[in-house]
This record gives structure tokens, C-alpha cells and sequence, in this order.
């Protein structure tokens, strides 16, 4: 079983979550934002074995230094955005000086892909590309939870306007493989409340079922 909490960090609120597995000892985290200075305190006593990123928009990737030097832990990222993280152009953080200096990072260690399955704490991890909000935008799902970043938000879905963004590709993603899943899925989104696919087939206006 596992556990999922929610940290809520920087400007934009940005949802961080800390996966732990039965135990608690061992855990991953998935997009920590800027000033992630809870998080870091909370994870003091956990082993954590990897950092997933869902995209590489400054909002998401912000506090990635911080936590691996604190952690000692690998950087996940889809190919696509590889580049992004060392770039305060493409992660966005060069483009909104109102909200941020221009933040970088080091290179992803490991690489995200369409079907790939990762074994973290325990258990398995799938990677399921869903582009449209950035190319390289991922959604995971362990069980019957799916962190969505971007993607899909209760009622809402991401934007499409930044560079790489394709309306288009937003929707696929989201009907093609989201609305796929089981209807109990919980979603934990990058922004905002939880909801499942459920939830989300019948009420949402943006992509209805």
C-alpha cells in the first residue's frame, strides 16, 4: 500500500507529492517545487530512491537541486525536455521574472518513455506519455493512482500556450489514455484538488468523455 502526501510549494502552488511505501522508511518524489523547505523536513528520516519529474516547467522543477543533494537521488525526465532543466528559457523561469529568477538544474540522470515501468520502493511505476501541455509531459500510475502533472486537472486541463504546447496532442493524451483507465483511478494533479477519471469523464468541460 501506498501513501501519497501533498506539499503545495511556491508562487504558482505547485503540488509536490511524497510516495512512501508500507513501512515509510523508503519513498520517491514527484515534482518538487520551489522552496521546498517542508518537504526537505519531512523527508529528514526517509530513504528516498528517486525524484520523477511529470515535465520540466520551473514551477515543477524548482526545488529539484535542493532535495537531490539532500537526498541523494536520482533525476527522472522524459527525453523530450532533457535540455530543459540546465535552460531557464525552455523550464519557463527566464520568461516570468515577476515570479522567479531564472532557475536551472543538472541534467536528469535517467530517462522517461511511453510503457516504461519503473520498480521504486517496492513497486511498479507506469510511465504513460501524455503530451500536449509540453512535449515531454508524463503521467504516472501506480495501482489505481495516477499523478497527472499538467494534464488533467479537476474540471480543468493544462495549458497549451507555452512553447511546445499542442491543444491537440492535450486532448489525445487525455481521451486516449487517461479516460482509458478505470473510472476509480484517483487523479493527484500538479495543480489544485484530487479527482478521479471518473469524475473527470462526466463533469469535465474541457475534455467531456
Amino acid at each position: 500500500m501506498i501513501k501519497i502526501e501533498t506539499f503545495t510549494l511556491g508562487p504558482l502552488q505547485t503540488n509536490a507529492y511524497l510516495l512512501t511505501e508500507e513501512t515509510g522508511k523508503r519513498g520517491i518524489i514527484i515534482d518538487p517545487g520551489m522552496g521546498p523547505r517542508r518537504l526537505l523536513e519531512r523527508i529528514k528520516e526517509i530513504q528516498i530512491e528517486a525524484i520523477v519529474l511529470t515535465h520540466a516547467h520551473f514551477d515543477h522543477m524548482g526545488g529539484v537541486e535542493e532535495v537531490r543533494k539532500a537526498a541523494g537521488c536520482p533525476v527522472y525526465l522524459h527525453d523530450l525536455e532533457a535540455d530543459w532543466l540546465a535552460d531557464a528559457g525552455k523550464n519557463g523561469s527566464a520568461r516570468w521574472p515577476d515570479v522567479t529568477k531564472p532557475l536551472t538544474a543538472s541534467p536528469a540522470e535517467y530517462a522517461l518513455d511511453e510503457g516504461q515501468q519503473l520498480q521504486l520502493i517496492g513497486h511498479t511505476f507506469h510511465v504513460m506519455h501524455t503530451p500536449g501541455h509540453s512535449p515531454g509531459s508524463i503521467s504516472l500510475l501506480c495501482g489505481e493512482h495516477l499523478i497527472s502533472g499538467d494534464v488533467l486537472f479537476r474540471m480543468s486541463v493544462g495549458r497549451t500556450d507555452l512553447p511546445g504546447g499542442k491543444e491537440r496532442d492535450l486532448y489525445d493524451s487525455i481521451r486516449g489514455k487517461l479516460y482509458k483507465l478505470d473510472p476509480k483511478v484517483r487523479v493527484y494533479p500538479g495543480h489544485g484538488p484530487q479527482t478521479t477519471i471518473g469524475f473527470e469523464m462526466a463533469n469535465n468541460p474541457y475534455v467531456p468523455a
